[in-house]
Order: C-alpha cells, then sequence, then structure tokens
C-alpha cells in the first residue's frame, strides 16, 4: 500500500466508525483460507462487515471516534467486524468461534462503550431487534385481547342467567 492507498483506507474506516454502532475485534491467527470465506459469508449475511486491517491503520482510524476503547486490543493478527445491529455481528462471531478454536474473540464496543469477551458473549445471547420488536408487538396485542374478552364475559353471563330464568318460568 502507497500512502495514497493508506490515507484512503483511514478515511474510509473512520467513515465506518462515525456511522455504525458496535465493534467486534478478534483474533484470527491460523485461521485457513477457506475459514476465512465461510467466516465473511456468515457474517455477510447477518448484514454485518469483517475486515482484516493493519493494526497501525486501524488506530488512526479510531482516533477521536466513539470506539477508542478498543484501540488497545488491536495487537498482533486481528479483524475488527462491524455492523448496524448490535446482536447481528455478535451472534455471528460468538457461533464461529464455538466451533472454530482459531478465531479468538478480544472485546468490543457498543457505542462508546467498551465490552470485554464476556459482555460480546452476554450481546449475542439477546434477540435480533425483529424478534423484540415481534415480542413488543406481542406484549402489546395481549392486553388488548384479555380486555376483550373480559368485556364480553360479562355479557354472556348476564344471556345465560337470562336464559336460565327463562327455562325455569317455562317449566313451571
Amino acid at each position: 500500500m502507497d500512502r495514497t492507498e493508506k490515507r484512503e483506507f483511514v478515511a474510509s474506516l473512520a467513515a465506518v466508525f462515525a456511522e455504525t454502532s458496535m465493534v467486534v475485534v478478534t483474533r484470527n491467527d491460523g485461521l485457513t483460507v477457506a475459514d476465512v470465506t465461510d467466516l465473511r459469508r456468515r457474517v455477510r449475511a447477518a448484514g454485518a462487515t469483517y475486515k482484516v486491517a493493519k493494526n497501525r491503520l486501524a488506530h488512526l482510524a479510531l482516533a477521536g471516534t466513539q470506539f477508542e476503547g478498543i484501540a488497545p486490543l488491536l495487537k498482533g493478527p486481528t479483524a475488527i467486524s462491524w455492523s448496524e445491529e448490535p446482536v447481528a455481528v455478535a451472534k455471528v462471531l460468538v457461533e464461529f468461534a464455538k466451533t472454530n478454536e482459531k478465531l479468538v474473540l478480544l472485546g468490543g464496543s457498543l457505542g462508546s462503550q467498551t465490552l470485554n469477551v464476556e459482555g460480546v458473549k452476554a450481546l449475542a445471547e439477546l434477540p435480533s431487534l425483529d424478534t423484540l420488536r415481534a415480542q413488543l408487538v406481542g406484549l402489546i396485542s395481549t392486553p388488548a385481547t384479555r380486555v376483550a374478552g373480559v368485556l364480553q364475559a360479562p355479557a354472556g353471563q348476564l344471556a345465560r342467567v337470562f336464559g336460565a330464568y327463562a327455562k325455569t318460568g317455562e317449566a313451571a
């Protein structure tokens, strides 16, 4: 890479850090090309990006962003993954790290909040944004269904009582 390419790379990475909400740092020492290809495919399917970047250039791109806290993690053969939806990138990387011991999670950052490995794993256990939205809609619609059932119950009970009185009156 010459100087202009490096400047362009730092500028593009800084733009990514300005737009994204979640960044995860991994150590990718010893991953085969097939493993990396599989990981990139999975990450892309989740709507995230996986990038191996020179640590010095990544440090320059991190300067002045909300993700400055992950700079100490950038030592050795590292890769950066990011996504707009925080759970998606964490979930894919944690699942891949369970099946491939050569990918090691180092930590990450959710906005300005720096996360350790346990924080990234905890974030991966959360349901996705779409699942949370569905659960919220379910919670909102459930009380309305119950209210409708409660409002219909007294009318049904009154009708049964009147029906019982009518039958007893006809029998007498």
